[in-house]
């Protein structure tokens, strides 16, 4: 009985191990082109992410920018600076204060596209971000078509992860995390349908 029990907890360590592989394995990689949106999201938390937004939507990608979970002391114009923004960011990027994690990134997000009526948003986040991303703002706005355009995060070297320790526990944090997402939304998504 100990034996079979042992056997389970191994077999049970390895089926999370390889689904922890296969997460990493399949994160999105930066698309080479990016079809028009109404309007482009950015999750804070590096530099390089703001400063991709911000090329896509001086370029014309979309109408409007929200640059969501901003600290309270940031000013937009600030932000501005900080990405070199061009003339678009006065009049068509918003700045958004209220989100403290991705799940209140994507109500920002929902109130932010209903506001503005947008059907199509392009979100912008780290790579290894972008799962957990997607399904918390797929279920706050199960009406919208996303378009992910994951990026390369700063430091962080995805191309030999199992090599660095600390890339290693980051990659761990973040999976625990979508493991937690995926039954929260499942809950969120189920109440909903029943209602």
């Amino acid at each position: 009985m100990i034996r079979g029990f042992f056997t389970a907890m191994v077999l049970v360590a390895l089926a999370y191990a390889a689904s922890f592989v296969l997460f990493v394995s399949l994160l999105p990689m930066t698309p080479q082109s990016v079809p028009k949106a109404d309007g482009i999201v950015v999750l804070t938390g590096g530099g390089t992410r703001l400063d991709r937004a911000d090329d896509l939507f001086e370029s014309g990608v979309g109408k409007r920018l929200l640059i969501s979970g901003v600290d309270l002391t940031t000013s937009k114009k600030t932000l501005k600076r900080l990405v070199h923004g061009g003339p678009r960011f006065d009049c068509c990027a918003d700045v958004g204060y209220s989100a403290e994690d991705t799940r209140g990134n994507a109500q920002e997000a929902a109130d932010w596209t209903r506001r503005n009526g947008f059907h199509r948003v392009i979100l912008v986040t780290a790579r290894y971000h972008m799962p957990r991303s997607l399904r918390e703002f797929s279920t706050a706005m199960p009406d919208v078509t996303f378009l992910p355009y994951p990026v390369e995060q700063g430091r962080i070297d995805l191309s030999g992860w199992w090599r660095y320790p600390r890339t290693i526990f980051l990659l761990h944090r973040e999976y625990v995390k979508y493991l937690a997402t995926l039954v929260t939304t499942s809950m969120a998504r189920s109440t909903k349908n029943v209602s």
